[in-house]
C-alpha cells in the first residue's frame, strides 16, 4: 500500500485543499492529512481548533466526492525544534512513503530523512488560500464563501468563526487591553 502524507494548517480548508487531496489520491492508495499547529486556536493566524479543522476537512472532502475510507486525518502540534517536530509527525502518523508539501523547508526536512517529496498540487493558488479566506471573513466580504465548500462555510457560521476572527484581530491590535 502506497500512503502519502499531506501537511497543512487548514485555517480553514478551502477548494484548493479538496483539489490537492483528489489529485494526490490519483497517485497513492491512502492519504494522511496532518492538521498542523494543532495546539493553536482562537488567534488571528490560527482561529479554529484542531477538532474544528478536522470536522471541516472531513465535510469538505465528503462534499468534494472524496472516498473518506482512503483518508486519515491526524492533529500534529507544532514544536520549535524542527527535528523534534519531524519525529513527532513520524510517530503520530501511520507509515507513509511520500510527502506532499508546498513548503521548501518542510520538503528539505523530509528529504533529509529519506522520504520521497513531491510538490503538492495547486489549484487557483492566487485566489485560494486560507489567509485570503480569513481576511475576507474579517472584512465581512461574503465572497469568502465561494472559496470554501458549503459545508465549511456552514461550520464556520455555526461556531461563530467571523466573530472569533474579529475578536482575535482586536486582541492583536490592542494586546495590552486583554
Amino acid at each position: 500500500m502506497r500512503r502519502a502524507l499531506f501537511l497543512g494548517r487548514f485555517q480553514p480548508p478551502h477548494w484548493g485543499h479538496v483539489y490537492a487531496v483528489r489529485e494526490i489520491l490519483k497517485e497513492v492508495d491512502e492519504i494522511i492529512i496532518t492538521v498542523g499547529s494543532a495546539q493553536f486556536n482562537y488567534i488571528l493566524k490560527d482561529p479554529f481548533t484542531a477538532g474544528e479543522r478536522i470536522w471541516m476537512l472531513r465535510e469538505a472532502l465528503r462534499e468534494g466526492g472524496i472516498d473518506l475510507s482512503r483518508v486519515v486525518i491526524i492533529p500534529v502540534p507544532n514544536v520549535e525544534n524542527n527535528l523534534e517536530w519531524l519525529g513527532r509527525v513520524k510517530s503520530l502518523a501511520p507509515p507513509f512513503q511520500i510527502v506532499y508539501t508546498g513548503n521548501p523547508f518542510v520538503a528539505l526536512l523530509f528529504k533529509e530523512a529519506g522520504y520521497e517529496v513531491r510538490q503538492q498540487p495547486m489549484f487557483r493558488r492566487e485566489q485560494l488560500s486560507s489567509t485570503r479566506v480569513r481576511e475576507l471573513i474579517l472584512k465581512g466580504d461574503p465572497q469568502w464563501e465561494e472559496l470554501v465548500p458549503k459545508s465549511v462555510a456552514a461550520i464556520i457560521k455555526a461556531i461563530g468563526g467571523a466573530e472569533r476572527l474579529r475578536i482575535a484581530a482586536l486582541g492583536e491590535a490592542e494586546p495590552h487591553k486583554w
